[in-house]
Parts: structure tokens; C-alpha cells; sequence
């Protein structure tokens, strides 16, 4: 009977193998065609994976990044805060930190980890442990390059749950092996590390050094390393910024890894772990950094660039995921000298208007009077006031409450910098109507190219820019066109006329005769280069008359001016708004020999690769005569050389051994301050003035751009003419190399003209 038992439980237990081959065979088989169809995403099941062509140029988003002329990051445009970096760029210790903590068996594998996931199997499923995850750091890679656990690349067996991980998991097997194949392992890293999201609006390694230290990778200090590993298991709860003491920790995890794979002494752990967490934390923005106001200038250029412009297959570029490179004309020496000058000399002007203002309102009419309901009238000019209207109609005491309640906000301050506070909106509207305004541009007159660029006080509170997109009255500094198509019509800078009251008549309008700024004239015989240089309005005046001003508005418009011009005497004074963007263009025709070149800013765009896409170039054309350009530039030296003259003021240290020119403008009531600058090297221009006309100094005198914008052009110049390493040296502006055909020796020009006797005239009779 014993023969026959033996049979039986042979027979079980050879079942059992068997069925246990047979199922492991099937599973096996199984798993390899699951594998097979994932890998064509059969009937479209399971979703779609790179094909080959993408694994060897993968596409991730990178930023833009806009560069200086003398090669400094000014910004980025992005969607994703991301610059690449080569594996050279990388220092040692974060690549050790990284295979230390994230795949220390990385050499070895070629993409997937097989004692890694029979660890996870066995602990994670038969035992129920919590293993890790168990992804090498290539299907980490595969992972970040082509967003396999996002719905765009899943399919219709994706949305069972549990499936839908073994789907995305066996994609990211097949994209790391392809990848292992494609690439070498440091490059695989670097791929890693350019791509990983790390918090903080970072997105790699460069942006996360740069981000949470003010390093670049190659010079992360372990322990600094060590943390921004730490912030791959979850950037948010580890985040050294939000969660220190979880960074702390975590850190120390990663540094404790290291020590285990023997890149670290235990005494070298026990050093690095007692350190605390040292930041140097900022996010890249569009208000912090040079040139804030001028990054959004370029980008609304770019953007129409990109939909104007196709790549080479025909689709359209991207500015905030291509990687351009675009090189800026502003040289980021310069731009900071701008700024500083800007920032210190606004500080003390607003100063002296809060002093001048005390406690009455500063928005007055043109008799000192504060204006009635002026700060509810702005209100109502606001997004704000827009949205509450929508949502409350016609319920004027539910806006109201809303407008005037009181919230947590952070307000600009010159003396304090950001101030926390509360404020309602009509607090923050009366609050910010206070503040003076101001912009600037500094332009090379050879070439066309931008240097600096200041849009105004603080591009995160103030957004609008003053130097292309606000226009405001010139005043004085539109003169020098009169004079410009005086000298054209054979007049020389030794013209002579008496300083008295000009009556100019124009059919079906009032007669115009304008008063001098002190409201005095002294019927004293000048030249018209002393009278511009002190700025006498009835000299100017009278030059509108005999030229009459559909000549000044064809020879602004010739130089540079594009803006509106009315033709009207009072144009003379400078009444129709311009910016500082075409003053400065126009201004350096003078300077530029009468060739005049559009101011630009941009000189270059490239590729991610560093190929040019496009080189921008200067447009130019001739605007006047060689020799009327100098004999201008002659007019405006005045300012500094004559008696009187409205540049006199001028540090002498910077005047010493360079020629400049320039011109002073005040508009009526001091609402806008002008200067207008040059040298042979720069020409460059200023505007200071409320947001509104209303809003100005109540004394002329402490109003007129001598005061408010002048200081700036000077204390900018200062900085630039010091800085030897720039290359501008100090001269005087070229003459021309044929004789001039005008005379400017003033003894001379009386003597040979005395014939004339232009100065002695009926105003009422001469009109047009």
C-alpha cells in the first residue's frame, strides 16, 4: 500500500511546479507582450512614448534669456524658469550627492535597476513596507524630458488607477533603456538635472543655484548641495524657504546617503550636518534686476517678432519655451550708473515736493487750487474701479465701502523701500498720485544703439514707461528746431535780435505773444545762441515767425520727432507731447554729422545652439547738412559756454576738457521738467513730472528741469565719464573738415552785418 501512496503526492507536488512554471512562463510571456504593446500603444490603449528622432533631441521648455551688450544676464522669459547647463558646469559634490541619494548603483545599470525593484516587489508589495520607488535616475529622466504621467500622453486604459501606474512605469522602462542608448551617463545626468522641478519657480539646476544661493552649479558647497538634492522627493515640503526644518532634515538624509557610499568621512558628515541652512533667496521676476522696464519694452517686441517670424520646419517660434538668446544694445554698466543716478536724485526731489506740498494735495489747477474730487475721478480710471462697477452696477455705496476698505498691502517708499501697511484703494490712489515720475535714455548718435534705459522709479509699482510709451510737452527743449531751421535758412548762431514782446497772428486764432519765464524782457540786442542758451521764449518766438511753422515741423520731423505736431507759433514753446525715444533720436542727428539713425535696442536674436536667427541693424538716412549739424551742436554748447546759459550749473569737473551741449525745458506750472544732453560719445534725455499735469511744484523755480531733470543727465555722466573701462574719453565734439560757410565768430559776423537791421521791427506788422 505504501507503493501506492507515494504516486500521489508526487503527483501534487509536480502539479504544483508545474503550474507554478506555466503561470511564471505566462506572466513572463505575458509581461513581455504588455511591454511589446505599450511600446506601439496598441489600438490605442495605453497611450503614445517618444519616438526615436525625439529621444535623441529631446524638447524641453527653456527660457529666453535676454543679454547685455558687454554680455550680463539681464533676464528670462519663460512659462518654466529654466537655462540649461553642460555637465562640465556641474559641480562634483552635487553629482555625488545626487547618485548617492537617487540611484547609487547609476554606472552600472543601463537604465533599469533590477535589485532595485525586486526591493520594491518584495518590501513594497508582498511585505507591504514603504521602499521607495525604485526608479533609476534615467526613468527619472524619461519622466521629466516626456511628461509620461501626464494625461496628454496616456490612452484609454490609463484611467484605471491601478493599471494606469504599471502603464506610465512601463513606459519610463522603455524611454530609459532608449535613452541609455542614446546618450552617455553624464550627459543622462545633466539631462536630470536641467530638467527637474525644484520648487520656487526654479527649474534646474541653474535657476535652483542661482534661486535658493546666488551660485552657479559649479560652485555649490556640499551642503548646499546636499539641499537642493533634498528637494527632488517633494520640492514644497522640503523647501528650505517655507520648511526649513524639513530641509534641515532631509538635507542631512542626503548627506548621510554620501557618508554611506563613502564619499563622506564620518567626521566630514558630523561637520556638514551640524551646519544650519544658509540662503541667499530670490525669485527671477520681471521687477527685480536691471533694466526692469526695459525687459517689457523687448518683450513686447519679441512676441510680435515670434508671430512674424517661422523656424526652419515652419513652425512658430516660442519666446518662452525656445531658449532664444537675445543681445540687448544696453550696456549693463552703464544701465546701473542710469539707475543709481535716477535713484538718488528722485529720493531728494521727492523730498523737497513732500517739503513744498506740507498737508495740502499737490494736484491743483493753473491757479494753485486743489482740484475737486480729483483722486475719485482716478479711481474711476482703474481696473478696480472697472471690476467693482461690474459687480455691484449701479450701487455707488457698495463701491464706495469697498473702495475705501482698509486691507493689508505693501506700498513703494523711497525712504523705507517696500512698507507694509493698510491701506484702501482710494488711500493707495491718493498715496501713489504723490509721487514724481521720471524717465531716461542714453543712446550712442553713431551707431543708433541704446546704452541705458530707465522707464521710471519701480517697475513693481509703477508699471507704465516713460521713455517709449509716455508722451508729455517738451517746453524749452523743442527750441533747438526752431534754431535748427534757422541755421538751414542761412541764419547764423551770431544772428542778433532784441529780447521784446512778439505778437504772431494766425487767421480765425487768437494773436500769440508769448511772455519770458521771468515774465520780464530786457529789449536788449543777443545772438540766437545766447538766446537759446538762456532760453529767452520771444527770441524763439520771432525765429518762428520769419520761418514761419510748417518749416519747424518739416525739419522736426526730418530729424527725428514722429509724434503729432500741430502747425501752430505756440509749437515754438514745445505744446504737442513727445517722448524722450524720438528726443533723443533727434537730438543726435546733430551730433551724428545731420545722418539721422533710429534709436535700437536690439542687435542680435539666436537659438538655443547659439546660431543667429537674426541681426538687426541701425536704420539711417540724412536729415541735414555736416555743416548745419555741427553749427547745431555749436548752438547747443551755448548752454555751458555762454553767460547765463541754462547748463552752467554743470559739475565743472565733468565739463573739464569735454564739449557738451544741452537744453533745459519747463512746461507752464513746472508740470514737466526736461534736460536734453550730449557729448561726441552720448546723447541722452530726461523727463521728470506727476502722473497727471495737475500734479507739480507750486514754485516754478523748484519745478523747472534745470532742478528736476538736469541732476540726473549730470550725476549719469559723472559715473560713466569715470569708468575708463567703457572707453570714452573725454573731446570736443568733430568738426567738419571744409570750412564753414556761416560765420560764428560774432565780432566778425557784426562787422559784415551791419546792414542789417532785423531787430528793429513792428511786431503787429509782421504775421503770416
Amino acid at each position: 500500500m505504501s507503493n501506492k501512496a507515494k504516486p500521489q503526492t508526487s503527483t501534487w507536488v509536480s502539479k504544483t511546479i508545474k503550474f507554478l512554471w506555466i503561470a511564471f512562463i505566462a506572466g513572463f510571456l505575458g509581461f513581455i507582450l504588455f511591454v511589446w504593446m505599450v511600446s506601439i500603444n496598441f489600438l490605442g490603449l495605453f497611450g503614445s512614448l517618444p519616438d526615436f528622432k525625439a529621444l535623441e533631441n529631446p524638447d524641453s521648455e527653456i527660457a529666453s534669456e535676454l543679454y547685455s551688450a558687454d554680455g550680463v544676464l539681464l533676464g528670462q522669459y519663460f512659462r518654466e524658469n529654466r537655462s540649461p547647463v553642460k555637465y562640465e558646469d556641474l559641480s562634483p559634490n552635487l553629482v555625488n550627492a545626487l547618485i548617492s541619494t537617487e540611484d547609487v548603483r547609476f554606472e552600472d545599470h543601463s537604465g533599469i535597476d533590477m535589485k532595485a525593484m525586486m526591493r520594491v516587489f518584495v518590501k513594497s508589495i508582498l511585505l507591504g513596507q514603504n521602499a521607495g520607488g525604485g526608479s533609476t535616475l534615467s526613468q527619472q529622466t524619461a519622466k521629466n524630458l516626456f511628461k509620461t504621467r501626464t494625461d496628454v500622453s496616456g490612452g484609454l486604459l490609463s484611467s484605471i488607477p491601478g493599471l494606469r501606474m504599471l502603464i506610465v512605469k512601463t513606459k519610463e522602462w522603455i524611454v530609459a533603456t532608449q535613452l541609455e542608448k542614446s546618450y552617455t551617463k553624464n550627459e543622462i545626468l545633466t539631462l536630470y538635472l536641467n530638467t527637474s522641478d525644484f520648487g520656487s519657480n526654479a527649474f534646474g539646476i541653474k535657476t535652483a543655484a542661482k534661486t535658493f544661493f546666488n551660485k552657479t552649479p559649479d560652485n555649490l558647497a556640499i551642503q548646499e548641495s546636499a539641499v537642493l538634492v533634498g528637494l527632488f522627493k517633494a520640492p514644497s515640503y522640503y523647501s528650505p524657504v517655507y520648511n526649513p526644518e524639513n530641509s534641515l532634515r532631509r538635507r542631512n538624509t542626503v548627506l548621510g546617503q554620501m557618508r554611506n557610499n563613502d564619499v563622506l568621512t564620518e567626521a566630514e558628515f558630523d561637520s556638514l550636518a551640524s551646519l544650519p541652512i544658509e540662503l541667499n533667496y530670490s525669485v527671477a521676476n520681471q521687477n527685480k534686476g536691471l533694466a526692469t522696464y526695459f525687459r517689457e519694452i523687448v518683450k513686447a517686441d519679441l512676441v510680435k517678432w515670434t508671430k512674424e517670424n517661422l523656424k526652419s520646419d515652419g513652425t512658430a517660434y516660442d519666446l518662452y519655451g525656445d531658449g532664444l538668446k537675445v543681445y540687448a544694445t544696453i550696456d549693463s554698466r552703464m544701465q546701473r550708473y542710469a539707475e543709481e543716478a535716477v535713484a538718488d536724485h528722485m529720493k531728494g526731489l521727492q523730498a523737497a515736493f513732500y517739503k513744498e506740498m506740507g498737508k495740502r494735495d499737490p494736484w491743483v489747477d493753473g491757479d494753485n487750487r486743489v482740484i475737486p474730487n480729483f483722486i475719485e475721478d482716478a479711481v474711476k480710471r482703474t481696473e478696480a474701479y472697472r471690476l467693482l462697477k461690474v459687480r455691484y452696477g449701479n450701487d455707488t455705496d457698495s463701491i464706495n465701502l469697498k473702495l475705501n476698505e482698509k486691507k493689508q498691502m505693501k506700498v513703494f517708499s523711497w525712504e523705507k523701500g517696500e512698507v507694509d501697511t493698510l491701506m484702501s484703494s482710494m488711500d493707495s490712489m491718493r498715496y501713489y498720485k504723490k509721487f514724481l515720475q521720471t524717465g531716461f535714455m542714453s543712446m550712442d548718435p553713431h551707431t543708433g544703439q541704446i546704452k541705458a534705459w530707465v522707464g521710471g522709479l519701480d517697475h513693481k509699482y509703477f508699471k507704465f514707461d516713460h521713455v517709449l510709451r509716455g508722451k508729455r510737452q517738451p517746453g524749452s527743449t523743442f527750441k533747438p528746431f526752431v534754431y535748427a531751421a534757422a541755421i538751414e535758412n542761412g541764419y547764423s548762431p551770431c544772428y542778433s535780435v532784441i529780447d521784446q514782446p512778439v505778437e504772431v497772428y494766425i487767421p480765425d486764432q487768437p494773436a500769440w505773444s508769448p511772455d519770458n519765464a521771468d515774465g520780464k524782457f530786457t529789449y536788449e540786442k543777443m545772438t540766437i545762441r545766447q538766446a537759446m542758451a538762456q532760453s529767452v521764449n520771444s527770441i524763439t518766438a520771432y525765429m518762428m515767425k520769419k520761418l514761419s511753422p510748417k518749416i519747424v515741423v518739416e525739419t522736426a520731423r526730418r530729424l527725428g520727432i514722429t509724434s503729432d505736431l500741430q502747425e501752430v507759433p505756440a509749437l515754438a514753446l514745445g505744446v504737442n507731447d513727445v517722448s524722450i525715444f524720438e528726443m533723443v533720436g533727434a537730438f543726435g542727428t546733430f551730433v551724428n554729422k545731420g545722418e539721422h539713425t533710429t534709436p535700437f535696442y536690439i542687435d542680435r536674436i539666436e537659438d538655443k545652439n547659439g546660431n543667429v536667427i537674426q541681426q538687426f541693424t541701425a536704420k539711417k538716412r540724412p536729415a541735414m547738412s555736416e555743416e548745419h549739424a555741427y553749427l547745431m551742436t555749436y548752438m547747443l554748447r551755448g548752454g555751458f559756454e555762454e553767460r547765463g546759459g541754462t547748463s552752467q550749473g554743470v559739475n565743472f569737473d565733468l565739463r573739464n576738457g569735454l564739449e557738451l551741449g544741452g537744453k533745459t525745458g519747463t512746461t507752464q506750472n513746472a508740470s514737466d521738467g526736461w534736460y536734453m544732453g550730449m557729448s561726441k560719445d552720448l546723447v541722452s534725455g530726461v523727463w521728470v513730472g506727476g502722473d497727471d499735469r495737475a500734479i507739480h511744484f507750486r514754485s516754478w523755480i523748484a519745478g523747472q528741469g534745470g532742478r528736476t531733470a538736469r541732476p540726473i543727465w549730470q550725476n549719469y555722466m559723472i559715473k560713466v565719464y569715470g569708468d575708463e573701462s567703457l572707453g570714452y574719453t573725454k573731446g570736443p565734439f568733430p568738426r567738419p573738415d571744409r570750412p564753414l560757410s556761416i560765420e560764428i565768430d560774432c565780432d566778425v559776423y557784426e562787422t559784415e552785418s551791419q546792414r542789417f537791421a532785423d531787430f528793429d521791427y513792428d511786431a503787429k506788422k509782421n504775421d503770416f
